[in-house]
C-alpha cells in the first residue's frame, strides 16, 4: 500500500509539473504576442484617410457644386493627413445617415459635429475643440420677437430644421405649439427664412454668426447666451484607443502651435 500511495503522489507531481510548464507556455505566447492593429496603422499602411463630412456646415464644412471641399474642419482634416503623410479622401455624407456612413466607410468624421450621448454610443470623440449651443437666426427686424422658447414657441411661428441632425432634434423636442418645417439642402435653408417662407432657424451659435456674416438680412440672437451648452468635436472609431490618443495630440498641437487659428481666420476674421 505504500508503495502504491507513493506512486499516485509521484505521479500526481508529474502531472503539475506538466501542467504548469504548459500554462508557462501559454502565459510567455500570450505576453509577447502583437498588439491588436490600430487604425492608426491602417491608415499609414492605406496611405489614405478617409474623411466622413456633410458639405452642407459653414464654416466648418462646405461642398462646392463643382465638389471642391472646404471650411474650417475640411482644412484641419487635411492637415491630420499631412502630419501622417497621407492624403485626405473626403467621402460625402448626411446628418442622417452620418454614424452608419462613418462606421462602414470612414476613419474619421469631421464638419461641426456636435457631442451626443446618441452618437456616443456607436463612436468615440476625440477632446472637443468648440463650445457651442443652439440659438435662433431671423431676419434682423425679428430678434426682439424670438428672443426665448416662450416667443417661439407658438402656433404662428414657423421655424425650419434640416432634418436627422441635432437642430431637429432640439426643435422637436423643446417645441410644442410651433410649426416645424423640414427643408432638405441646409445650404439653403437661409433662404427661407430671407425669402420669409420660415420665421427663423435654430442652430448652433457658430453657424447662426457665420450666416448673419453672410446674410446682412439676418441677425443671430444673443450666440454668447445659447439655449443649451454642446461641444465640436470629430467622430472617431469606437475602442480605438491608440488612434483616439494621437488625434487628440495632434489636436492639442494645432490648438496650441497656431494651425487652427490659422486656418478659422480665413473663415471668422
Amino acid at each position: 500500500m505504500r508503495w502504491k500511495r507513493l506512486g499516485a503522489v509521484l505521479a500526481a507531481a508529474a502531472a503539475a509539473l506538466v501542467f504548469g510548464a504548459s500554462c508557462s507556455a501559454q502565459s510567455t505566447s500570450t505576453g509577447s504576442a502583437e498588439p491588436p492593429a490600430s487604425r492608426l496603422d491602417e491608415v499609414v499602411q492605406r496611405g489614405e484617410l478617409r474623411v466622413c463630412t456633410t458639405g452642407d456646415y459653414r464654416p466648418f464644412t462646405y461642398r462646392a457644386e463643382d465638389g471642391t471641399w472646404t471650411g474650417i474642419d475640411v482644412d484641419m482634416a487635411r492637415d491630420m493627413a499631412q502630419r501622417l503623410g497621407v492624403r485626405a479622401t473626403f467621402v460625402p455624407t448626411t446628418w442622417e445617415t452620418l454614424i452608419d456612413d462613418f462606421t462602414a466607410k470612414c476613419d474619421v468624421a469631421v464638419g461641426g459635429i456636435s457631442v451626443t450621448l446618441d452618437r456616443a454610443q456607436r463612436a468615440s470623440f476625440s477632446t472637443a475643440y468648440l463650445v457651442d449651443g443652439k440659438t435662433p437666426v431671423t431676419r434682423c427686424e425679428n430678434v426682439q420677437r424670438f428672443q426665448t422658447l416662450e416667443q417661439i414657441d407658438r402656433p404662428d411661428v414657423r421655424v425650419v430644421v434640416n432634418p436627422g441632425g441635432t437642430n431637429e432634434k432640439f426643435a422637436r423636442e423643446r417645441l410644442k405649439r410651433a410649426t416645424i418645417v423640414q427643408h432638405p439642402d441646409n445650404n439653403t435653408i437661409f433662404d427661407e427664412i430671407i425669402a420669409g417662407r420660415a420665421d427663423l432657424m435654430i442652430t448652433d451659435a457658430a453657424e447662426t454668426r457665420w450666416q448673419a456674416h453672410q446674410h446682412p438680412q439676418l441677425c443671430s440672437v444673443h450666440p454668447d447666451r445659447p439655449f443649451t451648452f454642446s461641444e465640436k468635436a470629430y467622430l472617431l472609431p469606437r475602442g480605438d484607443v491608440v488612434f483616439q490618443q494621437w488625434v487628440n495630440q495632434w489636436l492639442n498641437l494645432a490648438l496650441h502651435d497656431g494651425t487652427y487659428d490659422r486656418i478659422s481666420r480665413e473663415w471668422l476674421g
